[in-house]
């Protein structure tokens, strides 16, 4: 299972097809409860981009009509799959139930001078945008020459996240056996309430206590009143600039295992020794503690396990003390900081301040989840290209062993500055099991 971006992921040339749902806004239906974060990624406009997915082949190989049949099931089953976004009279983003049609495929020209990954990329730019109608597609990748497809799940982020497309790709699977074995789709799958559900709840929490509110206003006023910025110059970001994508393999599977038992030992988890590392090179490089937007998850109640949206939020982490323990306090606290409504918080900063040469860092770690990829092969998390004015690390951590993805501005200063940053990190992992 990997992390990567359209351009550089793993395809077969083939036929690229799309299953299309004409799709409307229901009239007189009246709007759900809209996040924060669909709030704010929704309403900087309809743009190319926005999108994420997921691509695997089934152990099982099915027809495209079984595929389609079983994805119409699958969009039925997870309601944010059948909302649309708009604006009220007064231009603010609202999110509406909509009536989906029936699917029918789409074939992309794809001429052999062209890459396969080349027309996907325009399939979803076009069709996975944040005010498309719906803002999600099923793609198929069929080689031909009796070869199964690839399957290509994708939506706009305001729908889901990395775990719900893990969930939609696991459903899809279970879906077509179903049908195969005369059962009614999603029969053996759990239930799976809707993401709506999820923030109307979240809508009606107390406010957050005042220990959590200083500490946010700590951080941030850390930064001038900003997110945290990455710790070394990045040039002129101004305005946003093409990306560069720089992918390592930080561990294999037995040595990923050595890590976990080394952070066992000193009594944390990994993710806790990762902090440590960063914290380090943070220190030593940037002369600063580690400070980064931290993405935690809300499924903290088993109900939302099988569920698909948005359940990602942003938190903050601070470290300035590379011991294990101070690091998984660290990871705890920014949990903490990320598991009341944001909108109050941050509303003194005019929402979530995202300026030039902000600073995230993801841990996500696939063992962990309660969805078995068993019986999907050859997965790849797929990101949009697109432009950025700062630095987002994401760490893959699964059986194959530990992965690194880092996104960051096409500057000098940047490719000097973050490469140098991500030469640090690397060997400081590797160097906690003697590597």
């Amino acid at each position: 299972m990997r992390l990567t971006n359209v351009a550089r992921m793993t395809l077969p040339p083939g036929r690229v097809r799309s299953l299309v749902f004409p799709a409307e806004a229901l009239p007189d239906a009246e709007p759900l409860t809209l996040s924060f974060d669909q709030g704010r990624h929704v309403g900087e406009g309809d743009r190319p981009g926005s999108w994420m997915a997921i691509s695997f082949r089934l152990r099982t190989p099915a027809a495209p009509d079984e595929i389609a049949d079983a994805w119409a099931a699958v969009v039925d089953r997870h309601g944010t799959l059948s909302t649309v976004f708009d604006r009220d009279e007064d231009g603010a983003v609202q999110v509406r139930p909509a009536r989906l049609g029936v699917g029918r495929w789409v074939t992309h020209p794809a001429p052999p001078e062209r890459l396969t990954r080349e027309v996907l990329r325009e399939v979803l730019d076009d069709g996975c945008r944040p005010f498309a109608t719906p803002s999600h597609r099923l793609c198929l990748i069929e080689p031909g020459g009796g070869a199964d497809p690839t399957i290509v799940i994708a939506s706009d982020h305001a729908h889901v996240d990395m775990w719900s497309l893990l969930v939609l790709a696991r459903d899809l699977a279970e879906v077509v056996d179903d049908e195969r074995e005369d059962r009614a789709p999603g029969a053996t799958l759990p239930a799976a309430r809707a993401f709506a559900d999820h923030s109307a709840e979240l809508a009606a929490r107390p406010p957050a206590p005042g220990g959590i509110t200083t500490r946010w206003a700590e951080i941030l006023d850390a930064e001038g009143g900003q997110m945290p910025l990455f710790p070394l110059t990045l040039g002129d970001v101004a305005a946003a600039r093409s990306e560069i994508v720089d992918v390592r393999d930080v561990f294999d599977g037995a040595e990923f295992e050595a890590f976990c038992e080394r952070a066992a030992a000193a009594g944390v988890r990994a993710i806790a020794i990762a902090v440590s590392v960063m914290t380090r090179v943070s220190l030593a490089m940037g002369d600063q503690p580690l400070r980064a937007v931290f993405p935690v998850h809300s499924r903290h109640d088993p109900q939302w396990h099988d569920s698909v949206g948005w359940f990602i939020t942003n938190a903050v982490i601070e470290s300035s003390d590379p011991s294990p323990q101070a690091c998984a306090h660290a990871v705890k606290e920014a949990i903490g900081l990320g598991s009341h409504p944001l909108g109050p918080i941050l509303g003194p900063y005019g929402g979530m301040p995202a300026t030039p040469g902000m600073f995230a860092v993801s841990w996500l770690d696939t063992g962990r989840l309660p969805i078995a990829p068993g019986r999907l092969r050859d997965i790849q998390y797929v990101s949009a290209v697109v432009r950025t004015d700062g630095v987002m690390i994401w760490f893959i951590a699964n059986e194959d062993g530990l992965h690194l993805r880092c996104r960051y501005p096409d500057t000098p200063e940047a490719r000097r500055n973050v490469g140098a940053w991500l030469d640090a990190v690397h060997s400081g992992l590797r160097e906690t099991i003697g590597a």
